[in-house]
């Protein structure tokens, strides 16, 4: 498999200002790799640092130290710790999609032009991107009466579908979850996972955090539990949801 993502002695602290000014480490030396094709999980306890590596690699935290190599479609090995923002821009739009729980709509834009807009940015034409849109939101079971309506109107599981459409359109080479189905009833979970699933296959890379071990075992391929802000351990599923700190996090 292709390596896609390389991340290197990655650290991560954040200053309570508001508050004494204590530092408060999130990551501590994080060393890992995810291929093209692969779909790593994320586990461990609340507060181990899982979202926060997810939001460095999307590089809307800024890490202490450490590296995180990303190749690009052209083949350049990039880090994206250290890119100029206008650079790490273009790749979000490009190549690196992230999916969180929560949806912010562009103000005034409808549910459809919100998903196709994410396909132009990923080099689709106009014409294209509305089809995209059109089929991801039918098969997340978005109805088609919400596709001209902004996305304030929309509950929270529609909000996360609607998210996801967004961030799998034109399939990006890197995707981040960030607990994806967390909103969703058991139908509408079904689709989503059954979608996800579908991007390895593709050859989409994806790391993903959920508190769903039942998503873990369908989905990864390898899970990489988190304490303390190290990777603790990291292997199969069967192997290493047996890890006694996963219970925190069901």
């Amino acid at each position: 498999m292709t390596e896609m993502l390389s991340i290197r002695n990655l650290t991560k602290t954040f200053t309570l200002h508001t508050v004494d000014g204590r530092v408060v480490p999130a990551l501590e030396g994080v060393d890992l790799d995810v291929s093209a094709g692969e779909h790593v999980a994320l586990a461990g306890p609340s507060g181990a640092g899982k979202s926060s590596l997810l939001r460095c690699v999307y590089r809307t935290y800024v890490p202490g130290s450490g590296e995180i190599r990303f190749t690009t479609a052209s083949g350049r090995q990039v880090d994206l710790a250290a890119l100029p923002d206008a650079e790490v821009a273009d790749l979000r739009g490009r190549e690196i999609g992230y999916v969180s729980q929560f949806l912010r709509g562009e103000p005034r834009r409808g549910v459809l032009d919100l998903v196709a807009r994410a396909g132009v940015r990923r080099g689709m034409d106009a014409g294209q991107a509305r089809e995209a849109a059109a089929a991801a939101l039918r098969r997340l079971g978005i109805d088609e009466r919400l596709w001209a309506m902004h996305t304030t109107v929309l509950s929270g599981g529609q909000k996360q579908r609607v998210n996801l459409a967004a961030g799998t359109i034109s399939p990006p080479r890197l995707l981040l979850l960030d607990e994806p189905v967390s909103a969703l009833d058991p139908v509408n979970r079904e689709a989503v996972l059954d979608m996800i699933g579908d991007l390895s296959g593709g050859g989409t890379a994806v790391l993903s955090v959920f508190h769903d071990l039942q998503a873990i075992e369908r989905l990864a391929t390898r899970v990489a539990v988190l304490e303390a802000g190290r990777i603790a351990l990291s292997g199969p599923p069967a192997q290493t949801l047996r890890h006694g700190t996963l219970e925190v996090a069901r």
